[in-house]
């Protein structure tokens, strides 16, 4: 007996693709990160995951000050 190729191929994608975190858990990752990378310590970040985290701050800031409403629905302003 011979399975159909594609919901094999189907199945280990949806099985072996990396799950999504939430943005703000990002967010909070990356300033962790950062923080580190602006610590003398022996174990510094790399250089590429030091400028994924810059642009994700740098996202985060720009989202932010384009809100109108804060995550409860509050007015910023």
């Amino acid at each position: 007996m011979r399975l159909p190729a594609l919901p094999v191929v189907v199945a280990f994608v949806a099985l072996a693709s990396p799950v999504h975190a939430d943005p703000r858990d990002v967010l909070r990752n990356c300033q962790a990160l950062l923080e580190r990378a602006n610590q003398s310590s022996a174990e510094k970040p790399s250089e590429a995951d030091i400028a994924r985290c810059r642009q994700v701050v740098r996202d985060w800031t720009l989202r932010d000050s384009r809100m109108l409403v804060d995550e409860d629905g509050k007015p910023l302003r």
